[in-house]
This record gives C-alpha cells, sequence and structure tokens, in this order.
C-alpha cells in the first residue's frame, strides 16, 4: 500500500511507502503482575500500554513480590488474585497493591510466532520462556520485528513506536505513538 505522504520522515518524493507484514494472533493482558494472562479479542491502546494490563502487583512483607522469586504465581489466573488465594499459594500473607505509573517501561510487548519457535529451537534469552513469552500482542509475521526498533507499527487503529528489544525476553517493547483499539486479526503495517 502506498498512501499520499506529506513530505514527512520515511517519505519518497511526496509518497509514505506502508507494508502490511503480518496479523494480530492473540491479545493477552495481564492485569496483576507476574500472573497469568487473560486473552482478549480486543484492547485499547493508549500511553500506559493495553487497558488492564499490569495495574495490579502482588506484595509481601518485604515488598513486591514477582515470579521470578515466586514461581507459583506464573499459574495463578487473574480470577485466583484474591489475598487468601494467593497467600495458600506463596505460604506466606501478601496482598494486591494498584501499581504506581512506571515511567520508562514500554508499555506493549509484542512477540511474533517466529521469535516464539526460534525461543523452543533453543534460541531463548536467560530468564526467559518459550512456553510464555508474557507479551501483550502475539503476531503472526513476514520479517523479524527485532529488526524494526525505531519504526512505526499501524496495528488496528493504534500507531506504535518500537523502542527496543528486552533483555530477558523475547520480541520487542513499544510505545503507543497514537491510541486505539487493536483486535486479533488486525493487519500489522510497518509505516
Amino acid at each position: 500500500m502506498v498512501p499520499l505522504g506529506t513530505g514527512g520522515p520515511g517519505s519518497v518524493a511526496g509518497v509514505t511507502a506502508e507494508q502490511a507484514v503480518g496479523r494480530v494472533a492473540e491479545i493477552r493482558i495481564y492485569p496483576v503482575r507476574s500472573l497469568a494472562g487473560t486473552a482478549v479479542d480486543l484492547a485499547q491502546a493508549g500511553p500506559d500500554g493495553l487497558d488492564g494490563d499490569r495495574v495490579w502487583t502482588v506484595v509481601g512483607e518485604d515488598g513486591p513480590v514477582r515470579a521470578k522469586d515466586a514461581p507459583a504465581l506464573a499459574s495463578l489466573t487473574p480470577a485466583e488474585a484474591d489475598p487468601a488465594t494467593l497467600s495458600a499459594a506463596l505460604g506466606r500473607p501478601v496482598h494486591l497493591e494498584q501499581l504506581p505509573p512506571q515511567p520508562g517501561v514500554a508499555p506493549v510487548h509484542l512477540v511474533s510466532r517466529a521469535a516464539v519457535d526460534r525461543a523452543a529451537a533453543g534460541e531463548v534469552p536467560e530468564g526467559c520462556s518459550a512456553d510464555d513469552p508474557r507479551a501483550n500482542l502475539l503476531l503472526d509475521l513476514d520479517g523479524d520485528e527485532r529488526a524494526w526498533v525505531g519504526r512505526h507499527l499501524r496495528i488496528g487503529e493504534a500507531v506504535l513506536q518500537l523502542t527496543r528489544r528486552p533483555k530477558h525476553c523475547l520480541g520487542v517493547y513499544a510505545d503507543v505513538l497514537t491510541p486505539g483499539v487493536v483486535r486479533t486479526g488486525d493487519p500489522v503495517v510497518l509505516v
């Protein structure tokens, strides 16, 4: 697809090239950090990420509890995120607290099926799980999302800027430049 451009970045003689590079295969939100995610058909993407994503955290006497320190958390669903169930699973008293804004943390995590396949074949960063990359958007792509850091993707109504590759995870992180709804099956367009 080659729409008329305005001569801005990425334009050549007034024409901006856009390239469809895939589709959204799955959308997941993680209402409680470190717990299992929930598949959804659509999500509103905004400056803080997908609505409902990572808004709560499990806290014990010594502060936040994460799955890397308490692996039992990763097997619990958001429906099991009550203090009694969490405390029983961890064998100590814990409660939930709302997460404060997290400046400097990329709000959306994207992973391609190709990245998951590479990880299953052994190309996986230390500390990352090929079984559960904990991504918000699982994408079927023509290409490698890691090569697009610094570029923009239009997914549904949203425009994302790919900001960096995670150190201990698959895929890429992105900021939301233009808020909007993202749906399973939406085209992924490199702009």
